[in-house]
């Protein structure tokens, strides 16, 4: 393995994928950010919390402006790190994954990284926009989350191994890893906060945020294949 093509490959896709994830943002979540904080910011105001002042809405317009721009930077640190984890991956496992073609590897990777790190952690805790929910409570709803995540990762890697060991009960695997993550989806505590927002307010976020992440995947996977089926870090040089 040519480990500074490797990592270059790796943060390269995962770095490009992220800024792209960030830009779709803007165009997609952003709006429902807008109007969950315009709400938030009208209940300030009925409740005497602060005054409804041109001196308000320029602060205000100023600090959205500059989260807005730090979301695509942040698209991009997001995708350095969740691409680092998905290249290593891809590296240790490309030679089990189906297809001839790198892209198709990465893709089928790809899917199933999304499908169990991110897709059915989702449907246990779909994200809500920033406004929703108890401030006080988002260090429990983020660690719940996060306990989430490594319980479905780490089955997931579990049930991998045991899929090389079986035969002819491979069939066995899938409906396991069923059974297991039934388990951790009914144990695993609800969502303390109740939703208060505009319900079509709060599934737009959530399918507008599984749509860009799905996107960040398919990207990142694309990118990553179509740049190690080209320059091929792990070939071995015979000179």
């Amino acid at each position: 393995m040519k480990t500074s093509l490797f990592l270059a490959i790796v943060l390269v896709s995962g770095f490009s994928a992220g800024l792209i994830h960030g830009l779709v943002n803007l165009a997609v979540v952003e709006p429902y950010l807008d109007t969950a904080i315009g709400i938030e910011n009208q209940n300030r105001f009925l409740e005497g919390q602060t005054q409804d002042t041109p001196q308000f809405w320029d602060e205000f317009s100023k600090y959205r402006t500059w989260q807005k721009e730090g979301s695509i930077l942040s698209g991009g640190i997001l995708g350095l790190s969740t691409g680092a984890l998905f290249g290593i991956v891809f590296a240790y496992s490309r030679n089990k994954l189906p297809s001839h073609h790198n892209v198709k590897k990465a893709l089928v990777l790809a899917g199933i990284m999304w499908f169990t790190l991110f897709f059915i952690p989702f449907l246990k805790y779909p994200a809500n926009p920033p406004t929703v929910g108890d401030p006080n409570t988002i260090m429990l709803r983020s660690s719940l989350y996060i306990a989430f995540i490594a319980l479905s990762g780490l089955g997931a890697l579990g049930f991998a191994k045991l899929y090389k060991r079986l035969q002819n009960r491979k069939f066995l695997i899938p409906i396991g890893y069923a059974v297991y993550m039934i388990m951790v989806f009914l144990l695993m505590p609800q969502n303390p906060d109740k939703i208060t927002a505009p319900l079509d307010l709060v599934n737009g976020f959530r399918i507008a945020s599984l749509s860009t992440m799905t996107l960040y995947w398919i990207v990142n996977a694309v990118i990553l294949g179509f740049l190690w089926q080209k320059f091929q870090p792990d070939a071995v040089n015979t000179h």
